[in-house]
């Protein structure tokens, strides 16, 4: 399981400290130069295969290490499976290849317990590209389990602010629970791990649809949803345009693609479609929340849970507005506490819970 642990306060004029793991020589290379261009960061070495890992783990004592999958003498997943046993390890962040054999390994990666992941052409391509997605993707994927210390007074409160459910609420919303229709749940950083945890929760009698937004990349989606449903008795699908939302099922936003609803007058079913990207992504729990509350209104459950990014804030805004009740993950259960952390300083959480309580607060809610 991915560790549940706050953000690391990095002392003033020191930087996070990155150790680069990974068989390609051009990717070490690349990898390093966009790393090294961000002040905060600074690459403390590079190696070529986990064996080598493991024994500048030890050497440099680094905060994160960005770590390939596929390497000669010892692999990803086994130099991860002997990190985990170590009590205090850094922060790991997979390189994966937008193949199923690649997506398929980073999920195991993210089971054994990887902090996160950012995916690699797997036919290589223009160096210049790939370094414009590395800084674009890999650099806050290494920064977001830290607090500089001089931006710690930059940083939203860490303790739960109180929410709306704290002062008198019109009676539509007081008990907007008891007449729920629908579970909206937006996740990115730690949500497979999360949601593997949480939907065997979910009763095989749940009288709710499930809508997910997972940041994903395409296929990772697919499989994610494959792996959920050989935990329990609901039926998981990758959502598909048109797929029926019905009670007792999940539908997971596919990669690449907002989901929406939309009433036939028959039946509910899911729009896909590939709008520009909010908050930096498609799909977007702003997108899928905002058409939740326009379908469902007061009669939402919404619960926004681990990640990255502020997604889902605005999204949240407009289900309270309806009169839905929002759950957020704490941040002791959380591996980055940006998406539920925003929701709780804006003071929209109607309740914030760790993730193993998500679930049995939606049922006292139906």
């Amino acid at each position: 399981m991915a560790r549940l642990i706050y953000k690391k306060t990095i002392p003033a004029g020191n930087r996070i400290r990155v150790l680069v793991v990974d068989d390609s020589v051009v990717i070490r290379r690349l990898v390093t130069q966009a790393l090294s261009e961000d002040p905060a960061l600074e690459v403390v070495g590079s190696v070529s295969n986990g064996a080598l890992g493991l024994a500048k783990i030890a050497q440099t004592n680094p905060d994160v290490v960005t770590l390939d999958v596929e390497m000669p003498e010892m692999d990803g997943l086994e130099m991860l499976r002997r990190l985990i046993k170590q009590n205090v390890r850094p922060r790991v962040v997979m390189f994966s290849t937008l193949t199923e054999r690649g997506a398929a390994a980073t999920l195991d990666a993210l089971a054994l317990g990887a902090d996160d992941y950012v995916t690699k052409a797997a036919n290589g391509g223009s160096l210049d590209r790939s370094l414009a997605s590395l800084r674009e993707e890999l650099v806050p994927k290494v920064k977001q389990f830290f607090v500089l210390a001089q931006q710690r007074q930059e940083q939203p409160q860490s303790r739960p602010v109180p929410g709306p459910s704290s002062a008198p609420r019109p009676a539509h919303e007081r008990f907007a629970g008891s007449r729920a229709k629908v579970l909206a749940i937006g996740v990115s950083t730690g949500g497979p791990t999360a949601l593997g945890m949480i939907i065997p929760q979910v009763p095989s009698d749940f009288p709710l649809p499930i809508l997910i937004v997972q940041h994903m990349p395409p296929l990772f989606t697919r499989l994610l949803a494959e792996r959920l449903q050989t935990a329990t008795p609901l039926k998981v699908e990758e959502a598909a345009e048109g797929s029926v939302v019905t009670g007792g099922k999940v539908l997971i936003a596919p990669g690449d693609y907002h989901m929406r609803l939309r009433n036939t007058g028959k039946e509910m079913v899911i729009c896909l479609d590939q709008a520009p990207p909010e908050n930096s992504c498609r799909p977007a729990v702003d997108v899928l929340f905002r058409s939740v509350s326009e379908t469902f209104g007061g009669s939402a459950i919404g619960a926004i849970l681990t990640g990255m990014g502020q997604d889902g804030l605005r999204g949240v805004q407009t289900l309270k507005a309806t009169g839905a009740f929002v759950i957020a993950q704490d941040e002791a259960s959380s591996v980055v506490w940006g998406m539920p952390g925003s929701v709780v300083a804006a003071g929209l959480a109607d309740t914030v819970v760790p993730l193993d309580h998500v679930i049995p607060e939606v049922l006292r809610r139906i």
